[in-house]
């Protein structure tokens, strides 16, 4: 009798045990589990385990919701202390590079199951997004990463409006992005980790990392992040017998001749997040290692990152929490940023020798990875990048409400407005602006202008009840900035939503201005000065009649103001009528 009911037990520990295998478990390290897997499974593990919720936030471009799971000792004890530290992962963003998916799935479980994992939560709450990309995991087949090894099918980079979603965080097209902000400012959270599959060279390493640039950080938390976080976090996975190495950004060439470090624009999700001061990292699996190989270097640096922000929990919150009340406080903000070649460092680097052989089928020399001739050596990296741009921050931006796009999307990441109470005439400083290059194919939904320049001017603009006030004395400001200088590298002016402004509105019929426009040159001496002396030293002005007509008409009073005038205002000081 009590061999059967030894075995009854075991019987039913071995079946339990099963039951909570993933489809990435289940499939022996082949396969990636689905969307519909992934969401049905966090709802099995929150249903059964009072620590863990899914809750949908808003929907994605497929129509499905993107859902955020909260793991948390508060959700089941009631303790929302504010010595906790937040990290927000986010999965499959690329699809086609479903380690995380899967990664998460199985620590989310281990978290619960394992109790050598539970103190890991004494101090952290974890966000996961199972599933960001949801059209593209949704397009799922066996051969969308023509240059990765598994898992048997895969998304595609593409969600369901064909828009990379790790471009779109500041220019939020994508309702999933607008989701992901409202997530994202709803945790604030001090760490951020996107999973991700790299592409490139070949190299010993199943996983390599994009840290956020120290350079764009307030110095204190730079500081921090060079000094403790990162070397910890290195450190751990080196205990864990993980090789891992800086993203392998490298020159042209192989990686032993130099690598820098990634520019994490704001488009990216880590210089999204880089811009409210968390702390964010990419990790790279290594396309070329096994899919399970994969999984068990992200899960590796996933369980690292929470070790290490539960260990020290008390500096790292309080860090980004000074990094941030000092963010609002700027009066300088760096806006654009060039690699400094001029410094270097070096890091260790397990690679393979690379040469050049003749291809199969073109017979042209192409680069070649000798997995026969591992090596391990310290190589050159550029860590440090520095300002090319950077503006005197206004007191405040006024935006007439009738760009509503802009408002939304100042919102949707937190940021604090105003609206003007009645009609006023402000003196604002403006930009009038010029596109250099225009591009001619588009770029992720838009015509991106590469090349921007502009003057300032001050004028007197009349502001209408309900135009909005941006203060910018709030820690949101270095995303504020981002945003609104149209030279920022990512502003919204570089991507399209102002383009209205560029195109003239008005013109004058030659043959009628002209007797206008000799009035004009004879009520103002000063145009007419200005004028003479240009046809005298431009020749090809000299003779063409029209583009004489033009200057002139462009110096009068009847030629727009709002031409080329970007709409946003810069205010210095003084009151406003704002509520």
């Amino acid at each position: 009798m009590r061999n059967a009911c030894l075995l009854a037990t075991f019987l039913l520990s071995f079946c339990y045990a099963q039951d909570w295998q993933t489809p990435y478990e289940r499939s022996a390290g082949t396969e990636s589990a689905t969307y519909q897997e992934a969401i049905q499974w966090y709802e099995r593990l929150a249903a059964d385990y009072e620590e863990i919720s899914i809750q949908p936030y808003g929907r994605s471009d497929a129509g499905e919701p993107i859902h955020l799971v909260r793991i948390s000792k508060a959700l089941r004890s009631g303790d929302e202390t504010t010595q906790r530290v937040s990290i927000l992962i986010n999965n499959g963003i690329h699809p086609g590079e479903p380690c995380g998916i899967d990664a998460c799935m199985m620590l989310a479980r281990d978290l619960m199951q394992k109790p050598e994992l539970s103190p890991l939560l004494d101090h952290v709450v974890i966000g996961i997004i199972p599933v960001y990309n949801i059209g593209g995991a949704l397009n799922r087949s066996c051969c969308t990463r023509a240059n990765q090894i598994g898992p048997l099918s895969q998304g595609f980079r593409g969600n369901a409006t064909n828009r990379d979603l790790n471009r779109d965080f500041m220019k939020m097209d994508a309702h999933n992005t607008r989701a992901f902000a409202e997530i994202f400012q709803d945790l604030l959270p001090e760490l951020f980790l996107d999973t991700h599959t790299t592409n490139g060279a070949d190299y010993q390493a199943p996983i390599t990392y994009i840290a956020t640039l120290a350079d764009k950080l307030e110095p204190s938390l730079a500081t921090y992040l060079e000094s403790a976080f990162l070397p910890a976090l290195l450190s751990g996975m080196d205990k864990k017998k993980v090789l891992i190495s800086p993203y392998v950004n490298k020159f042209d060439g192989p990686p032993e001749e130099g690598m820098a470090a990634f520019p994490d624009l704001p488009r990216y999700a880590s210089g999204y997040t880089a811009l409210f001061q968390t702390l964010g990292f990419i990790s790279e699996a290594h396309m070329l290692k096994t899919f399970e190989e994969r999984v068990d270097a992200t899960y590796a640096f996933i369980l690292v990152m929470l070790e290490e922000a539960n260990r020290d929990h008390l500096a790292l919150k309080q860090e980004v929490n000074k990094a941030r009340t000092l963010a609002g406080n700027r009066t300088e903000q760096a806006l654009n940023w060039a690699l400094d070649t001029t410094r270097h460092d070096s890091v260790m680097f397990h690679g393979f020798r690379a040469e050049y052989r003749p291809g199969a089928v073109t017979g042209a020399p192409r680069l070649f990875y000798d997995q026969t001739k591992p090596f391990s050596e310290f190589i050159p990296y550029f860590p440090h990048y520095l300002p090319t741009t950077t503006l005197h921050v206004p007191k405040a931006y006024l935006i007439p409400q009738a760009w509503t796009q802009i408002i939304d999307r100042l919102q949707w990441s937190g940021v604090e407005t105003q609206v003007l109470s009645k009609d006023t005439l402000l003196e604002v400083e403006v930009y009038v602006v010029e596109i250099d290059d225009p591009a001619k194919t588009p770029y992720e939904g838009h015509y991106y202008h590469q090349t921007v320049s502009t003057h300032q001017e001050m004028q007197q603009i009349l502001y209408r009840k309900g135009d909005v006030v941006v203060m910018t004395q709030q820690w949101r400001l270095p995303f504020i900035a981002h945003a609104l200088e149209p030279e920022a590298v990512d502003s919204w002016f570089r991507w399209n939503f102002f383009d209205g402004i560029m195109m003239q509105k008005e013109y004058f019929s030659p043959y009628l201005f002209e007797n206008l426009a000799a009035k004009i040159l004879e009520e103002d001496p000063e145009l007419k000065k200005s004028f003479e002396a240009k046809k005298k030293e431009e020749p090809d002005f000299a003779q063409n009649s029209y583009a004489q007509l033009s200057y002139i008409y462009q110096h009068s009073p009847y030629y727009e103001k709002t031409h080329k005038r970007y709409p946003v205002g810069r205010w210095q000081g003084g009151k406003l009528p704002a509520n």
